[in-house]
């Protein structure tokens, strides 16, 4: 009986295998621990981070509707999962080869933060805002976007401690990132309200 071969794995290329991997546009290989790895390494867990949140979405819509101040998040969410891909292209830029990307796709521009606070004032409109620290988790919805929005913060850390003196003065990152951290925020207290939930204020003696 002739030995079986093993079938190639489309996925599995063991370029990554001596712990490097490449960044766009060029043959730049970089350590998997690079800041700029680190960097997008971090969107890419916000992308996965709000994919549950989107599927938490269908759960509640079930067979029917949202509630009104949920109708828009599924759309949303998605659409902030695109722009991180385009995030994560800019961080996975090598710097010599910043003039070879394309703004909106492998690079964030100035309109992509003005959508995000088109978006965070009209939800900010709809609500009750919280005037102190909240703790995450009235609801599974509103925890996942909490989660989510840690996750861009850390990804907004880490893109601030990349050497940034090849990105040129119209760099916009950095605003997306902290602009969609807010606006994650304010979309799960969105999600608490919108169940008729309170936030747990942080501070005990605080009442609810």
């Amino acid at each position: 009986m002739s030995e079986k071969r093993a079938r190639p794995s489309a996925v599995a290329t063991g370029r990554g295998d001596d712990g490097r991997t490449d960044l766009l546009f060029g043959r730049e290989r970089v350590f998997k621990n690079d800041p700029r790895t680190e960097a997008y390494g971090a969107i890419d867990e916000a992308v996965a981070a709000l994919g549950v949140a989107r599927a938490e979405l269908v759960v509640l819509a079930g067979d029917g509707e949202l509630p009104p101040l949920l109708a828009e998040m599924p759309g949303r969410l998605l659409g902030i999962q695109r722009g991180l891909f385009v995030a994560g292209a800019q961080l996975a830029t090598a710097p010599d080869a910043v003039d070879r990307q394309k703004p909106g796709q492998t690079r964030v521009t100035v309109e992509m933060v003005a959508g995000l606070d088109a978006v965070l004032a009209e939800t900010e409109a709809a609500i009750e805002l919280p005037r102190e620290f909240v703790v995450p988790g009235e609801t599974r919805l509103s925890a996942a976007l909490e989660m989510a929005r840690t996750i861009v913060r850390r990804a907004e850390r880490r893109a601030v401690a990349i050497d940034h003196s090849s990105a040129g003065p119209e760099d916009h990152l950095v605003p997306y990132l902290n602009r969609l951290a807010d606006l994650l925020w304010v979309f799960a207290r969105a999600a608490e309200q919108a169940a008729s939930r309170e936030p747990v204020p942080a501070n005990p003696s605080r009442r609810r």
